[in-house]
């Protein structure tokens, strides 16, 4: 178990939180919290092995955000003395007097224990702000000259995004945390000019709430993307019908994401979320009766699972995070909600889904690790899956995406494909898009892979908000098979 850095530690934390929460209880705040954040980036990237970006970030602020007259305040502050954070408080304090004129619902908050003096640090090994710039740079570099190396390969970007975020929370319910988690997103691409056309092929590996050691894991792909991009480059085009779908979790847990993740936040499905990517087709009055998918289909939030990207041990509200049923077998059977959303509609406590993307910015309702769960007695590889299939395809990797403002017609691509015949792979082929609504498609769901296939994939950009903010989530699930799932041809669609 790694421990808090001591130079984060080192900050004058205490001393800020409560000269800030002092205030605020002073000017007459039902409710504040000071957050402290100190938040690194590294963003890497090569192509053909020469470095484009090498960019590290730091941001170091505090922000207080109040309840006050039924109105939220918040202000942000960078100078870290006691008099200034006083003042931040005195600005949210004024924010709220001004919002309460405006505003015609009250704010209030679902209760919440109090958690003194807790400590809670992400699984990893090896803190990738240890391992010095230049040294991530010429291991990338030497993955592009190997891949390079092969005479099937033109081009190769490689690429590594990297996140240190540490934060104090304080409220004047007599909470403190002090968090610390790491997060990283290597990736490679390689890229074919052959036959007039481009084509790629990108590793796999998702992005995790795990250190430097995690590069090995991509490496492990190197060598059989030149082989996998030639067949691509040879594949032929894909032939538009109706196909049983065995779709890989490197694909589907983006179609997770975008169908259940997105459509299961309890502010979006009320309204309440609607300008950034609109609301959702799951609304409060289904629970217990939408059939959302079929029987096998079970949803989790969760903000607990190990090397979730997603995972925190208490919220940007104090709340201690839990793992939560969304959907049971094939039922719409909750929410992902925070403390005044989860007040609103009745809810004893929340959830545990408030974060902000930085000190500058207030939290908002986020996503949770939103995943599918496997069959506990489900086949053990997707082979097993494979061969439950007369006439279809085996999707693996993600690509692009299209859904509409409620969450429900959506189309997803993919990295690549295979032809499946007679319960065996054949070959690979090209430009394909899968297209359903949701409910149709989830409910078309006809087997699960077992526990040992079952992957955590993800995303560090989930966006959301106004101002926009991004947030890092993770999506778990096994294999699965689809039946009856509608296929199209990317490139005939585009000249038609």
């Amino acid at each position: 178990m790694r421990e808090i850095d001591p130079e984060f530690l080192s900050l004058p934390l205490r001393p800020l939180a409560d000269a800030a929460l002092q205030h605020a209880r002073d000017l007459g705040a039902d409710h504040a919290d000071f957050r402290l954040e100190r938040i690194r980036g590294r963003h890497l990237s090569l192509a053909d092995g020469a470095v484009e970006t090498a960019q590290e970030t730091d941001t170091l602020g505090f922000a207080v955000r109040v309840v006050h007259n039924g109105a939220w305040g918040f202000a942000a502050g960078t100078e870290l003395t006691p008099d200034a954070a006083a003042a931040v408080a005195g600005q949210a304090v004024d924010v709220a007097k001004l919002a309460s004129v405006l505003s015609s619902d009250r704010v209030e908050l679902a209760p919440e224990p109090a958690y003194p003096d807790a400590v809670w640090v992400s699984s990893y090994e090896v803190d990738p702000f240890s391992v010095p710039l230049r040294d991530t740079v010429g291991e990338l570099a030497e993955w592009s000259r190997r891949l390079l190396a092969d005479r099937r390969v033109d081009h190769v970007d490689a690429s590594l995004l990297a996140a240190k975020e540490q934060k104090f929370y304080a409220d004047t319910a007599g909470t403190v945390t002090t968090q610390q988690r790491v997060r990283v997103h290597p990736v490679v691409e390689a890229m074919s000019t052959a036959r007039g056309r481009l084509e790629s092929m990108r590793t796999l590996s998702p992005p995790t709430g795990r250190g430097q050691e995690y590069l090995a894991t991509v490496e492990a792909e190197l060598a059989e993307l030149p082989e996998l991009l030639a067949d691509k480059v040879a594949a032929p085009g894909v032939e538009p019908g109706v196909y049983d779908l065995v779709i890989d979790p490197s694909n589907l847990w983006l179609t997770i994401h975008e169908s259940i993740g997105h459509a299961t936040e309890l502010d979006r499905a009320l309204g309440y979320e609607a300008a950034y990517a609109g609301t959702s087709f799951a609304t409060p009055d289904q629970v217990g009766s939408l059939r959302y998918g079929s029987q096998i289909m079970n949803v989790t939030g969760d903000r607990t699972v190990e090397h979730g990207l997603a995972t925190i041990g208490y919220d940007d509200e104090g709340v201690a995070t839990s793992s939560f049923p969304l959907i049971t077998e094939g039922v719409l059977v909750g929410f992902q909600r925070d403390r005044r959303i989860s007040h609103l509609t009745g809810h004893e406590r929340s959830n545990g889904c408030a974060f902000a993307d930085s000190p500058a910015t207030m939290p908002i309702q986020r996503m949770a690790n939103v995943s599918l769960q496997p069959d506990p007695r489900g086949p053990s590889s997707t082979r097993e899956l494979i061969r439950q299939v007369d006439d279809g395809l085996y999707i693996v990797g993600d690509r692009s995406w299209s859904i509409d403002m409620q969450r429900y017609n959506f189309q997803f691509t993919g990295q690549r494909f295979y032809r499946i015949r007679d319960g065996r792979i054949t070959h690979q082929v090209r430009d394909v898009a899968y297209q359903a609504t949701t409910t149709e498609f989830w409910n078309s769901l006809r087997m699960l892979g077992g526990p040992e296939t079952y992957v955590l994939g993800g995303a560090f950009n989930c966006g959301k908000g106004q101002p926009g903010q991004v947030a890092p989530v993770s999506h778990g699930c096994p294999s699965a098979l689809f039946e009856a799932v509608r296929v199209l041809n990317t490139e005939r669609e585009a000249r038609s």
